[in-house]
């Protein structure tokens, strides 16, 4: 009916069964045309991590992936965005004309996120809308931002695009006073991070975020625990951008936040009585594990015993995967396996969280092997646990090595979770094929942009 009263007929059928039909999801690119003016070239390809992964079915390679996508575009300059208008996109490649488009307009598709896809940009227009960014963000609304930001990222991941334009585009975020953009960027930013963690270049991406993140973690501070509940609490989007915050600068090392965290922990073990705010809890357990001694380790591991409320039971256990200690990380590892200390359920959280901490990515990993055939046993006919703990234990191995254990390890026992195990493979040859093509590209930028 809407089709038609904007005098469109589609067959929706059709437009349906491409989406949900056809595996994945489209991203469409938008060239600005150089020859002709006010022309734009769109195109569409099915997204993949991964443009060496082949498709299982060589009749299905990617080029006959085709949907018909509805898109929004706006163009945009200095001051003001246009309305949008709404391009159907149904071909390969076509070209538009796009009357508004001056010298120094940019253009943004997918308005607010309604679409089910990414889109990609010329060099051109990124730095276009990089420059809006900084000089008034808010010119492109929230749920752009945030889309741009994972889009970039994502599309950087991929290889679609220079390593550096998704960080270019997070500097603006010390201006930045919404939760979503900072949400879409820490939720970038953390497989990235987990890219890069065990690389020797590793603290000049650090320093890279942690400036990014600097002023706003000095302008929020921390949240108060209002003992006296007659204070006004701050907005629910308030608080959650704090913690957001909060969570990046402790997690990149930032010497203020991990301080604050080893006061509030050192407080709760002298006096015993845990004052810590309940929306930071998790990080400031996860940073005193980190930076302090094994005593703190054992109080936390005592608490977690001796505490009956469920969820902070789990909060307690996570952080204890937090520790640098690889004997700590090893003991908890084989701890997990016992059934009266760690729930079932428990005990996947522990081995993938083991596994996200660089000091602990490779035991978590020799530990699955070894046990697989009581995990398999354990949780073989719950799939959603299985898939569950196989991929978050494979998600971030990244080395040609690893990639070479898991083939063999499957080789030798793969007894059931057969698809979990081969998207296993296509993301860890995604993360090596990575680290092979764009590790340097990005390391090569910060080290010309930190020294700056």
């Amino acid at each position: 009916k809407a089709l038609k009263r904007v005098g469109k007929s589609v067959n929706i059928q059709e437009v349906m069964d491409q989406w949900t039909l056809q595996m994945g999801y489209p991203v469409i690119t938008i060239l600005g045309n150089e020859t002709t003016d006010n022309v734009i070239v769109i195109s569409q390809e099915r997204f993949v991590y991964d443009s060496d992964a082949k498709p299982k079915d060589p009749a299905v390679g990617d080029n006959s992936y085709l949907w018909q996508i509805p898109l929004t575009i706006a163009v945009g300059n200095t001051s003001h965005i246009s309305s949008e208008a709404i391009i159907w996109v149904s071909n390969k490649s076509e070209h538009h004309r796009i009357p508004a488009l001056e010298e120094a307009s940019w253009l943004l598709g997918n308005i607010n996120q309604t679409g089910y896809f990414r889109v990609n940009y010329d060099t051109r227009n990124w730095k276009l809308i990089i420059n809006q960014l900084t000089r008034n963000h808010e010119v492109i609304s929230v749920s752009n931002r945030a889309g741009l930001i994972d889009d970039a990222f994502n599309l950087a991941r991929a290889g679609y695009l220079p390593q550096n334009i998704p960080l270019e585009i997070i500097r603006y975020l010390s201006e930045e006073k919404d939760f979503l953009p900072w949400h879409a960027a820490s939720r970038a930013l953390y497989p990235l991070d987990k890219l890069l963690d065990r690389t020797e270049n590793y603290n000049i991406f650090n320093e890279y975020i942690l400036r990014q993140v600097a002023s706003m973690y000095l302008k929020l501070g921390w949240p108060m625990n209002n003992l006296n509940k007659s204070l006004v609490q701050a907005s629910y989007q308030h608080e959650e951008l704090r913690r957001e915050v909060i969570m990046l600068a402790c997690s990149f090392g930032n010497k203020h936040c991990h301080q604050q965290a080893a006061t509030l922990i050192s407080d709760w073990i002298s006096s015993n009585r845990n004052r810590i705010p309940l929306n930071v809890r998790d990080i400031v357990y996860c940073t005193g594990v980190s930076l302090m001694d094994e005593d703190v380790w054992e109080f936390i591991w005592m608490k977690f015993h001796s505490t009956t409320a469920v969820s902070e039971k789990k909060i307690l256990l996570e952080a204890l995967t937090c520790s640098d200690d690889r004997n700590l990380l090893n003991r908890l590892l084989n701890l997990s396996l016992n059934s009266e200390v760690v729930l079932d359920q428990d005990a996947i959280d522990v081995i993938i969280h083991v596994a996200r901490n660089p000091h602990g990515r490779d035991l978590a990993w020799k530990f699955f092997r070894e046990k697989w055939k009581i995990l398999n046993a354990r949780y073989g006919e719950a799939l959603f646990m299985n898939s569950k703990l196989i991929s978050g234990v494979t998600e971030f191995l990244n080395t040609e090595e690893e990639l070479r254990e898991l083939k063999n390890f499957i080789k030798s026992y793969e007894g059931g979770a057969a698809a979990s195990f081969s998207r296993a493979v296509e993301t860890v040859e995604a993360n090596v094929r990575w680290q092979r093509l764009y590790k340097e590209e990005l390391f090569q930028w910060l080290r010309k942009t930190v020294t700056h």
